[in-house]
């Protein structure tokens, strides 16, 4: 069995990642803030700040309106240890959007620190920055 010892950060980010993007594309906004921590902080591409269970909440109401039908696909681009208990990692989101207000494709980078929470790790904080298109 593996300790979280013998896991390197970025499989420990892509595991985490993993579960938002399988939870982005179910729209399940209770699945998408499952892997953050209580009192974690999440900054949005519009560089609003939600917290807690204003996560998972604001996520729902971006699936069930403006995101509805979308889909994302997550890749970790590096994760390191900045101490035994914190990772930072950096993940390229690519998602679409089929219909409304947002149709079309978007990219973004987010920074986002993991915490070591007894045997697993937990997002702490995650900035979320819309990649503007090429011009």
């Amino acid at each position: 069995m593996n300790t979280l010892a013998d896991i390197d950060p970025k499989t420990a980010a892509e595991t985490l990642i993993k579960r938002l993007e399988d939870a982005w594309n179910a729209a399940d906004g209770a699945a998408f803030g499952a892997p953050f921590a209580p009192d974690a902080d999440f900054v949005t591409i519009r560089g609003e700040l939600h917290s807690g269970e204003a996560i998972a909440i604001g996520h729902q109401q971006i699936f069930d309106t403006i995101y509805a039908g979308s889909t994302v696909r997550f890749t970790v681009l590096d994760a390191r240890e900045l101490d035994d208990r914190v990772i930072l990692a950096h993940v390229r989101a690519n998602l679409s959007v089929p219909a409304g207000p947002m149709a079309g494709e978007a990219q973004a980078l987010a920074s986002i620190v993991l915490a070591r929470d007894g045997d697993e790790h937990q997002i702490a904080a995650f900035h979320n920055t819309r990649v503007a298109s090429a011009q």
